[in-house]
């Protein structure tokens, strides 16, 4: 886990990137915390994420306690392959998005790894609010050390896991490089860092 020191100074450069960042004890505290940032009405996505598993969203998301559009519920609710297909088309237009990123490094870019892409649109334009869910774990030196934790660390485990839960592997076929968010677009973009091992 990284240390204040190091929270501190993570913090400070995804805010010069136009990043809000919030630091919590626990996915508790997470989660109480994206309750409060997502107004009742608000159509909400979500990607795959072990750490949103981990922290109660997914289970809450499912609930339907919340007073949301949960997107998701409508595409797997719809059996018809047309309009199926047309539903997830439509859902990268909600108005939250939530997920995790692979690393983070002190110096504030991150890195999100797809295999098929499907949640990447959300994260780099149509969404006008973006919610990402971080263990402080995942916080690496640098760019360099967070594309070798992708690439040697997050893609195994991660297969492993895909394998296990649906029988197929995965790969980082598509990845998004955070630099950082251009203010003039109105977005906003947060993200909650957790002092707690969540996630891969």
């Amino acid at each position: 886990m990284a240390s204040k020191e190091i929270i501190d100074r993570t913090v400070l450069a995804l805010t010069a990137r136009h990043v809000e960042a919030v630091v919590v004890k626990n996915g508790a505290e997470a989660l109480e915390k994206i309750k409060s940032f997502i107004p009742q009405g608000a159509s909400v996505m979500n990607g795959a994420s072990v750490t949103l598993e981990q922290i109660g969203f997914v289970d809450y998301l499912k609930s339907g306690a919340h007073g949301w559009n949960n997107l998701h519920e409508g595409i797997v609710a719809e059996k018809d392959p047309a309009k199926q297909s047309a539903l997830r088309k439509q859902a990268v237009l909600s108005d939250y998005y939530l997920g995790s990123v692979q690393a983070l490094a002190e110096t504030g870019e991150f890195i999100i790894a797809s295999n098929t892409g499907s949640q990447l649109s959300h994260i780099v334009f149509t969404s006008p609010n973006l919610i990402f869910v971080v263990s402080t774990k995942k916080i690496v030196p640098t760019f360099a050390e967070a594309m070798k934790r992708l690439d040697d660390y997050i893609i195994p485990l991660e297969g492993k896991h895909m394998m296990e839960k649906y029988g197929v592997g995965t790969a980082a076929n598509k990845i998004v490089v955070f630099k950082g968010e251009n203010p003039k677009l109105g977005r906003s973009v947060r993200m909650i860092l957790v002092e707690e091992s969540l996630g891969f």
